[in-house]
């Protein structure tokens, strides 16, 4: 007969139940969670499609730019098309490499030290897109299990007022407090966890592709390098 006192009603600890049954800033909690949790895979999924495109631009570019091609067709044709990735990386290149002739550059140490400035700032700018809202998804992954405790922490004071308010330690009168705190800890963690793993992942990916554009620019400069070398010789002679 105890144990059928002690019973819980059917569905008294089901999710919604201990939802609609926690106090207001436990649900305040619960809320707020839910909802950065939905943000961080909105912003998960985007990244990945976002990131998955520039790759395939990145490869696309490459197989054009080391076809053959010479840069004046290459510019040209991108000149009209809007440019992200290494195309961006290229184009900034490129135009001040023409301004500067346009102008009448005659030291090729400057005109060097300009393009690779030009090429720096390009790389920052792609690299800012790529690595927007980041941040949110490190701060819902260190800051979501905190969040979570101090619903914990208010579910657990509620129970301990029931206690008081019951004068009873028994089992129905506590369990519900520590089920709502214990959701608030849950809740947090599916946020945070998702969030970590998935920041990690995209960090990485972010650094793979701002090493690729790197590494090109690099390439690129070199190949500039060569041809100013050459134009400063066919000038002296």
């Amino acid at each position: 007969m105890e144990q059928i006192a002690l019973a819980a009603p059917e569905g008294q600890y089901s999710l919604w139940a201990l939802f609609m049954q926690a106090g207001l800033i436990v649900k305040l909690v619960m809320i707020g969670l839910v909802l950065a949790s939905v943000w961080t895979w909105a912003i998960v999924i985007d990244k990945m499609i976002a990131m998955g495109r520039i790759r395939k631009a990145m490869d696309r570019f490459e197989e054009v730019f080391w076809s053959g091609q010479s840069l004046e067709e290459l510019y040209r044709a991108l000149a009209e098309k809007k440019t992200s990735g290494m195309g961006a990386v290229f184009m900034a290149a490129m135009r001040e490499w023409k301004k500067s002739f346009e102008r009448g550059a005659k030291s090729p140490h400057s005109l060097q030290t300009r393009i690779d400035r030009a090429m720096d700032l390009a790389i920052a700018r792609e690299m800012e897109g790529v690595e927007s809202r980041l941040g949110f998804l490190a701060s819902v992954g260190s800051g979501a299990p905190f969040i979570g405790l101090f619903g914990t922490v208010i579910g657990i004071m509620t129970s301990f007022q029931a206690i008081a308010g019951s004068k009873s330690t028994n089992l129905a009168v506590v369990a519900p407090g520590i089920a709502e705190a214990l959701l608030a800890t849950a809740i947090g963690l599916l946020a945070a966890i998702p969030a970590t793993i998935a920041y990690n992942k995209l960090s990485g990916d972010a650094s793979k592709l701002s090493a690729r554009l790197e590494g090109f620019a690099d390439e690129f400069s070199a190949i500039l390098s060569r041809q100013l070398d050459e134009r400063s010789a066919k000038q002296a002679a």
